[in-house]
């Protein structure tokens, strides 16, 4: 295996693995560490058909487009118009959840590292306009910043799991929570969440050219990279389920600050609490300057921004104030906008595809192909209902 497939190998991974990663306990507690397992396996197999399916129709297109040039091609202008709505819907989704979860972190950090009582709508302020300076900055500060955060953040992932699984209680870990919710709420509130975890779609025209058009080598890199965040959610979920208890972070309703200091309690050593907190700051830092460096970016170019001081103050203003408004507002809304998130994705990389392909099939038949044929698109497009399903019946 040579470095350019381990490089796409990371790509993969490191776009799946972030802040939604934080939410996964959260949105998960009331199933049970097996039941949770079982939805992330499921969803995982999903994320990968889909992913392939997506390389079908980059490799049959043509090495080199985008997805916007792809989808022009194959489902014109209309298409275009859905896929760009679905992209900036997901990015501010995204955005205004990891900014209600960051600040709500720093709240927590000024009470107890500062003792200061910190207002939750002056910390999304504080947030949005610390690091979402960032964006404006451009994709190489990006890069260098979000490359060594992430090294960190897998370094602390492995040494928080190594310390905390002696410390997890199978006992805990089977526990199902049934409170005042059905079983089906809580299977139809986590299903979104989850399946917004494993978005790492967005990457995939990219590593068609970066491998140039090699089927072999990127079907690999898609199973593989998208294997590693599987294997990371349940080794978190174990750690977190069985150590906490779902029962204990099920009654957080969804509050991130109390699953980080649950966590943090549970540590024997005071440098692994501090761990704890620093691995929950960097998972959320560093998916926050990767989606709003996108969000940026894509609305800049809808409104052919040029470089001006000018023109950047107001793509920025256009990136961050639609996102500010629904964290200011919304303030405990991290898990339930990750989940909104996933109406989008769906449209994105399920919907989407499954059109394109359809079409090409129709007049190529030959190239790279992923297997299942029409029985397995119609399988995808099911789950793909299921899914908003999911959501909307959590938001009615």
């Amino acid at each position: 295996m040579n470095l350019k497939i381990l490089g796409s190998i990371a790509i993969v991974a490191g776009t799946a693995i972030g802040a939604g990663m934080l939410a996964l306990p959260l949105a998960t507690a009331a199933l049970g560490m097996f039941p949770a397992v079982l939805l992330l396996v499921t969803i995982w197999g999903i994320s990968i058909y889909t992913s392939l399916l997506m390389l079908e129709v980059n490799l049959r297109t043509g090495v080199g487009d985008n997805v916007h040039a792809i989808t022009g091609k194959l489902l014109g202008k209309k298409g275009q118009f859905i896929q760009g709505l679905s992209f900036l819907s997901l990015l501010f989704a995204l955005t205004a959840a990891y900014l209600t979860g960051g600040s709500s972190l720093l709240v927590l950090k000024a009470r107890t590292m500062f003792d200061l009582v910190l207002d939750n709508q002056l910390a999304v302020i504080i947030f949005t306009v610390c690091l979402g300076l960032f964006a404006a900055l451009g994709v190489a500060w990006v890069d260098k910043v979000s490359r060594f955060l992430f090294s960190l953040m897998v370094i602390l992932l492995v040494v928080m799991v190594g310390v905390l699984l002696p410390e997890v209680s199978p006992a805990k870990m089977a526990m199902q929570v049934v409170a005042q919710d059905t079983s089906t709420s809580l299977w139809m509130a986590a299903i979104p969440v989850v399946f917004t975890s494993f978005g790492f779609h967005v990457c995939i025209a990219t590593l068609v050219r970066y491998l140039e058009g090699d089927a072999v080598a990127l079907r690999k890199v898609l199973v593989i990279g998208s294997s590693l965040p599987l294997v990371c959610y349940i080794l978190w979920l174990a750690v977190s389920l069985g150590t906490v208890g779902g029962e204990a972070i099920y009654g957080f309703s969804g509050s991130l600050p109390a699953l980080v200091s649950a966590l943090q309690e549970m540590a024997n050593q005071e440098w692994i609490s501090k761990f704890i907190a620093l691995f929950a700051d960097l998972a959320l830092v560093t998916s926050f300057l990767g989606v709003t460096l996108s969000l940026y970016d894509f609305i800049a170019e809808l409104t052919r921004a040029n470089d001006t001081l000018l023109a950047r103050v107001r793509t920025w203003l256009f990136t961050f104030i639609p996102p500010l408004l629904c964290a200011l507002y919304i303030p405990d809304g991290f898990v339930a906008v990750l989940g909104f998130a996933a109406i989008p994705l769906v449209f994105m990389i399920i919907f989407l595809p499954m059109l394109m392909a359809l079409k090409q099939r129709k007049e190529v038949d030959t190239g790279y192909q992923v297997f299942g044929g029409n029985i397995g698109l119609t399988l995808i497009g099911i789950a793909g209902v299921i899914i908003i399903a999911a959501q909307l019946w959590v938001a009615l």
